[in-house]
């Protein structure tokens, strides 16, 4: 005679997990999608992904495309909004950049820097001539860093990042002309 035995007990057994391991566990990973959720929402990212022990945890939000141009626009309307209404043309200016025929866009979500390293001279600053190839910036993303090349030669007409600064895919960071 053979014994039937329940297949989540058996798994149960072969991990070790029981009742009150995988509420606890549940309420870590609830936890830590928080954590993402709140950590998105503080740096203006589309999307996270984490995996950690074998759990991969993806917290995303969909954006609307008006609102992708939104957080360009945001820091120069900030400023002036106390001017009044002509400070509404300069607001709407600022969706511009992203189809300017100069515009560089960033070709990967990651964070932007200005120099190769802190305290080095910058790559680029407004005014200055490049030429294609040149470095215009670094993009570092899964702790690699990637060097940004001007892709054709003109001069920086505009500079539309923060050293540090998250970018996201296709956001413009430089303008040549």
């Amino acid at each position: 005679m053979t014994k039937r035995r329940n297949k989540g007990a058996d798994k149960k057994e072969r991990t070790g997990m029981t009742a009150k391991t995988s509420d606890s566990k549940g309420s870590a990973e609830r936890e830590m999608i928080r954590e993402l959720a709140e950590l998105l929402n503080e740096t203006g990212l589309s999307e996270i992904e984490i995996e950690k022990s074998g759990l991969r945890i993806r917290v995303a939000r969909q954006l609307a495309i008006s609102n992708v141009a939104a957080p360009v626009a945001a820091a120069p309307a900030a400023a002036p909004a106390s001017a009044g209404t002509p400070a509404a043309a300069p607001a709407a200016d600022a969706n511009d950049p992203a189809k300017h025929p100069g515009a560089v866009k960033s070709p990967m979500v990651g964070t932007a820097y200005r120099a190769p390293e802190p305290g080095a001279p910058v790559f680029i600053e407004i005014g200055k001539r490049v030429a294609a190839g040149d470095t215009l910036l670094i993009i570092e993303a899964m702790k690699t860093m990637n060097q940004i090349p001007a892709p054709k030669a003109g001069t920086v007409t505009a500079i539309l990042f923060e050293n540090g600064q998250p970018v996201e895919f296709g956001e413009p960071l430089v303008i040549i002309e």
